[in-house]
């Protein structure tokens, strides 16, 4: 419940004024429905009494009409007004808070959004925001305006009825909701749980089913893959199923509780008015009041059903803005003639103890290139990350344009170092906005030139050129076209320090030569580092770095 209220919190600081105007019109909403109901109960039974006593002539009936008639109005127009409100003002904190979950997410370290899938990432920050409309909608707000509503109305009653009534409607109220919602929130939690975990993994399971229907054709899995989407949404619908019972069981216990209240509170009238302690009018008040306060318990029935659901989203979604904050650092002093130095570096394997370099020194200076080579798993890949400052450094310093890389903000940081690595992210677009991505303010002349120095030019240009449509992760490209495409991206941010992941694969021989040509035709001065596993790399550049891993 702790991230519940933090998450409430967020959405009244960001709305704070109309969230407040709307909960003191679902507060006037409640009360006029009180008002109302125990007036007209009042009224029919006053007017009653009159007529039996023979002073119907006399009774005013037109100003309790008029009230009553007054409250109708009002009460309508109270309700609109306070959907409008706090409809209104949770829909915008919600977008709010959806731009800082993305802000969080931009700032989080590598390692967590490495391991973060595409489809799976877009669908829980999705599900969990839409979650969080019901935090102030469903729960936060009927909860305090109805107990609020409860403690004005037994103030009324003492007032008017005696304390007996106005207690036993309070405490008979409170209790048996209390005690209604202890039961059905036990197994309603894990049960909005599943339900949203298993629409999560139908939503995931489809996207991946649409993206790679082609691969899963080809290896006979279409039919498996649609069985488990199916089988997602059945587990997500028998869970629902089972919400909703519990969602109906606690509708007919409110119901059953309101009878009960309503049947003491008639009992109690009756034993005042025989007792000579209040009018009947009176006693009719307490009762049409007790059916009246049904209303501020019944909106809790659906926050019973999406409790667990809103629990786990508040607490995903509070843990991702708790990420690490973007920190403002001073930009570093770059040394004149400085390139890339490596001291004595430790590298770890991802999530393990195990080192995967240790002790290794290196030093790459401006125009040179050097290839580094070695078995897979030797550290080359490794190294290129967290040279671009991807990956922890376990000992030693690597030192960037004369500046250790942790001292590096991260936008100057990406000013002057481009990684290129194996698996290019190309996005759905024209092949001008994937360049675009590097620089958006390039020409169309610069485009050309940087598609030209990858070979890269005479290939779009029979297929629309700059304007060439591709589709999501480079389709409608070969691996080796999509890998240059990259390549040629990267030559736009004409970077100080280019580092390369095995940058010619799937080129041919003659093609890698003259690709690897272009780059240092483009970046003359840049000093290049690359991963590389073919001769057409190692025979280009001027040393050649083996590591033993």
């Amino acid at each position: 419940m702790r991230a519940l209220w933090n998450i409430f919190v967020l959405v009244l600081r960001d709305q704070r004024r109309a969230l407040l105007r709307g909960a003191l019109l679902g507060l006037a909403v409640l009360l006029m429905g009180v008002g109302l109901l125990g007036l007209s109960g009042w009224f029919i039974t006053a007017a009653a009494a009159a007529g039996l006593a023979g002073l119907g002539a006399v009774f005013d009936v037109f100003r309790p009409s008029a009230l009553v008639r007054l409250l109708a109005l009002s009460r309508a127009a109270a309700r609109y007004g306070e959907r409008l409100l706090t409809h209104d003002a949770t829909l915008l904190a919600l977008e709010t808070l959806r731009l800082r979950l993305l802000a969080a997410q931009l700032v989080a370290p590598y390692g967590r959004m490495v391991r973060l899938r595409g489809a799976q990432a877009l669908n829980r920050l999705t599900a969990d925001v839409d979650a969080l409309d019901g935090v102030s909608l469903r729960l936060i707000l009927p909860l305090v305006s109805g107990m609020l509503a409860q403690g004005i109305v037994f103030a009324g009653l003492w007032a008017f009825v005696g304390v007996k009534i106005a207690l036993w409607l309070l405490l008979a109220c409170l209790v048996g909701a209390a005690v209604i919602l202890a039961l059905a929130i036990r197994p309603a939690v894990p049960l909005s749980r599943r339900a949203e975990q298993a629409a999560q993994a139908c939503r995931s399971r489809l996207v991946d089913l649409i993206r790679a229907r082609r691969d899963l054709a080809t290896h006979g899995r279409l039919a498996a893959q649609a069985a488990l989407v199916q089988e997602a949404e059945r587990r997500r619908m028998a869970d629902r199923h089972r919400l909703d019972r519990i969602e109906r069981r606690a509708c007919a216990a409110v119901s059953a509780l309101m009878v009960l209240v309503v049947a003491g509170a008639l009992g109690l009238g009756i034993s005042a008015v025989q007792a000579g302690e209040m009018v009947p009018a009176f006693a009719a008040l307490a009762v049409f009041a007790a059916l009246a306060l049904a209303e501020t318990l019944h909106p809790l029935r659906r926050a019973v059903a999406d409790l667990g659901r809103m629990a786990e989203a508040a607490r995903r979604v509070q843990r991702d803005l708790q990420g690490r904050a973007p920190v403002t650092v001073p930009e570093p002093v770059v040394a004149a003639g400085s390139g890339l130095q490596l001291r004595d570096l430790t590298l770890l394997r991802p999530g393990t103890p195990l080192p995967v370099l240790r002790g290794f020194d290196l030093q790459v200076a401006p125009g040179e290139t050097v290839a580094l080579t070695g078995a897979s798993g030797s550290g080359k890949s490794t190294l290129l990350l967290a040279i671009a400052g991807l990956h922890p450094v376990a000992g030693g310093q690597i030192l960037i344009l004369g500046s250790p890389v942790q001292d590096w903000p991260e936008t100057a940081l990406r000013q002057y170092v481009t990684l290129v690595s194996q698996r290019h992210a190309l996005m759905a677009g024209s092949v001008a906005e994937a360049l675009r991505l590097a620089d958006p303010e390039a020409t169309e002349a610069q485009m050309m030139a940087v598609l030209e120095a990858v070979c890269l030019a005479p290939v779009i240009a029979g297929r629309g050129g700059l304007a060439l449509q591709i589709g999501p992760r480079g389709e409608g490209l070969s691996g080796g076209e999509g890998r240059r495409l990259a390549l040629a991206r990267a030559l736009l941010r004409k970077p100080r320090l280019l580092l390369l992941d095995e940058p010619t694969e799937g080129l041919d021989e003659a093609t890698a030569a003259l690709v690897l040509q272009g780059i240092r035709h483009m970046l003359p001065d840049a000093a290049i580092l690359m991963a590389s596993h073919r001769g057409a790399e190692a025979g280009f550049a001027d040393r050649v770095v083996p590591l033993q891993g």
